[in-house]
């Protein structure tokens, strides 16, 4: 007997805050969009702006979090964390979204295979500096589950993480792998136009990101 694909529908999954807002990042930067914070995360990167996510959260079924989000006008859904893969029903809440019609993309760490994620699904993934304190939890093996249609972030905290960065970017050919390569710098901690003459110098197809949140709301540390 096949087991029912929505049996996933009302298992309870871990949601920090859903909230509707600016995209702050990635090629879908300025869009508006919901965003569905998952609570969980098992990283304990040193620059994390959201580690409330990582035991805040209450538990909602997949039907709760369509209902929540159905108010929003837009068809543009992020789910971000905390980790969004350590949870398992997050491969039946891409089904439903992506049936329901909306343009979902995932935010990951990167540490949790990608192999089993819907290829509709837009993919952000993360892989962590030096600096982050978390590189040795890198899996490199997701990097071939990318395609043209994601993208892979840097945060980079000193000229260490850049020339990482860039070591990597190399190694695996990122550029023909993957639509876009974000070198963001990690906020308080490297200033903004030493990064960009870091990226103006080093001649490789990568994208300076800055977070539009946090210049639009630089008060707000939720729900942007």
């Amino acid at each position: 007997m096949h087991p029912d694909p929505k049996q996933g529908r009302h298992r309870f999954m871990k949601i920090n805050e859903i909230f509707y807002s600016i995209q702050g990042e990635t090629s879908y930067v300025g869009l508006p969009a919901v965003f569905i914070r998952l609570g969980g995360c098992d990283l304990r990167c040193s620059y994390c702006d959201s580690s409330y996510a990582f035991h805040e959260y209450r538990e909602l079924t997949i039907p709760e979090i369509l209902r929540s989000i159905s108010r929003y006008p837009t068809r543009l859904a992020i789910l971000t964390g905390g980790e969004p893969m350590l949870q398992t029903s997050v491969h039946d809440l891409f089904r439903e979204l992506l049936e329901l019609g909306y343009e979902v993309l995932v935010e990951t760490g990167g540490h949790v295979a990608l192999d089993d994620v819907d290829p509709r699904v837009h993919k952000i993934m993360d892989l962590k500096c030096p600096s982050s304190g978390m590189a040795r939890h890198n899996r490199f093996e997701n990097i071939h589950c990318l395609g043209e249609n994601d993208e892979i972030k840097f945060v980079v905290g000193d000229r260490r993480d850049f020339d990482w960065s860039c070591e990597i970017v190399r190694r695996y050919d990122l550029a023909s792998r993957v639509g876009t390569i974000l070198f963001s710098p990690v906020d308080h901690a490297l200033p903004c136009d030493e990064l960009a003459r870091w990226v103006l110098e080093c001649r490789l197809k990568v994208r300076l990101q800055l977070q539009l949140h946090k210049v639009i709301w630089p008060d707000m540390l939720r729900g942007v």
